[in-house]
């Protein structure tokens, strides 16, 4: 039975995107930076660390909440989270995320969004995209700060404002 994490939990406990067979929760732990959604865990994504063991999940959920997180242009920020997120998920383990696509109303309409993560910036959490495109594109290279590896496992239209994404933290 996996270990799963939903971050940004709010009221809701419903599995959004899953792997076939897999589609409600096991074994979830929540978090939240209310106190009101009774969550297991109040706490503010933009601290790291977050309160949690290396390699504790197999998965983690991360549904319209990372656009609430950091601010757009902080890079620094946006590695030292997927890292975060990097170091609590277990080897393999799966990232699934949802997020408003960068042209839909929504990106920027909601006041409480600081940033927007397109489809594009997930490319910057895999080493091998860095492998492919640096010195062939105008991709900047975060290789000497940024360690951690994911795979891009599927990317796509959640639907009309949103995209969806799985990443698979590889580790040795």
């Amino acid at each position: 039975m996996p270990r799963e994490l939903l971050i940004g939990c709010g009221n809701s406990r419903v599995k959004q995107i899953a792997n076939k067979g897999q589609e409600a929760f096991d074994d979830l732990v929540t978090l939240d930076s209310k106190s009101d959604c009774g969550a297991d865990i109040i706490h503010d994504l933009d601290i790291l660390p977050y309160p949690f063991k290396d390699g504790e999940f197999d998965e983690i959920h991360a549904y319209c909440v990372l656009e609430h997180c950091g601010k757009q242009g902080d890079w620094r920020f946006f590695f030292a989270q997927f890292s975060e997120f990097h170091r609590i998920l277990r080897p393999n383990g799966l990232f699934f995320g949802i997020c408003p696509t960068h042209t839909s109303e929504w990106a920027w309409g909601d006041p409480s969004h600081t940033r927007v993560i397109p489809r594009f910036s997930l490319g910057f959490l895999s080493q091998k995209m860095y492998e492919c495109d640096v010195g062939v594109s105008s991709r900047s290279d975060f290789r000497s700060i940024y360690k951690c590896d994911f795979s891009i496992a599927y990317v796509g239209d959640y639907d009309e404002h949103r995209h969806s994404f799985v990443l698979q933290a590889l580790k040795e």
